[in-house]
């Protein structure tokens, strides 16, 4: 079966690395937009854990709270971004995501 993003197009992992937030090329925004699919998205969200600090967790049904991912601390959320792409390219084209 044909992953449905094209896991050589690192060029477009790079665009979302450099810029995670804002417009993106017409590409990267259809690679996005499959990833946020529901039946792709695997539930990712950034949950706050105090003033400038978050964490990766998995949305729960029935407004239970947050299932965090992992003890994993990011000050930056285009660093929490980033480890949201790389868990969903994985999922989406079977191969771990490395950048030069």
């Amino acid at each position: 079966m044909k992953p449905l993003i094209d896991p050589a197009r690192l060029d477009l992992a790079a665009e979302y690395r450099a810029k995670p937030f804002g417009r993106h090329s017409p590409e990267l925004q259809a690679v996005l937009d499959v990833m946020h699919r529901p039946e792709h998205c695997q539930d990712l969200i950034l949950v706050s854990i105090e003033p400038g600090k978050w964490m990766l967790g998995q949305r729960l049904p029935d407004g239970k709270p947050p299932r965090l991912i992992e003890n994993r601390v990011f000050t930056r959320l285009e660093d929490g971004e980033w480890e949201a792409f790389r868990r969903r390219w994985k999922a989406l084209t079977g191969q771990e995501l490395k950048l030069p």
